[in-house]
């Protein structure tokens, strides 16, 4: 494992890249304005737990040098989290439109399920959580620590999906506050 130091500047990282915006975070707020905190979290629950299992797995196994040395693999999966986002938004719209565009349409909330997968495909193909993961993160695995390379990858790993669940979920709280109140105010 890193030494203290080294793990307190790998944390300040992880929380520099968990505390700016990008497509997880987007999606939490999204959700929780338009359709309240319990989507909201079942999405940060998809984003952070379910995606990082995969994700944590995935690094153990070694898909990290597949994607550090393949830049067509990296274009093809930021890509199609592009189109992904593009999908969602797209969905949400049409499905306003189908309701007459007001503030009910837009507050339906969707399956445990559906959000649960949003959450974790929206994670899955989000470049800036793939970069972390699988480029900055090993860089903090020391190879000599008595510790063997795969436990290290698991707890560094594991530190950085338990940390953004905190941060996301605060944020779905928040932004389900937030979205509850506004309903309010204009019904």
């Amino acid at each position: 494992m890193p030494d203290i130091d080294t793990f307190l500047a790998f944390y300040v990282a992880v929380l520099a890249i968990q505390l700016s915006p990008g497509p997880d975070m987007m999606l939490v707020i999204g959700r929780g304005v338009g359709q309240g905190r319990r989507t909201a979290l079942l999405n940060a629950i998809g984003i952070t737990l379910l995606a990082g299992a995969i994700q944590i797995s995935l690094l153990i196994l070694g898909v990290a040098s597949l994607l550090q040395t393949s830049p067509l693999a990296f274009d093809i999966l930021r890509w199609a989290g592009a189109a992904y986002l593009v999908w969602l938004g797209a969905k949400l719209i049409c499905r306003a439109d189908r309701h007459g565009g007001g503030a009910g349409a837009a507050a339906q909330s969707i399956s445990t399920a559906a959000a649960l997968r949003e959450g974790t495909i929206n994670n899955l193909t989000n470049p800036k959580a793939l970069v972390f993961l699988f480029a900055f993160l090993p860089q903090f695995v020391n190879p000599e620590s008595s510790w063997p390379v795969a436990v290290q990858l698991l707890v560094l790993g594991t530190v950085t999906k338990l940390s953004n669940f905190v941060i996301l979920s605060s944020v779905a709280v928040g932004a389900g506050t937030l979205g509850a109140g506004s309903l309010a105010v204009r019904c």
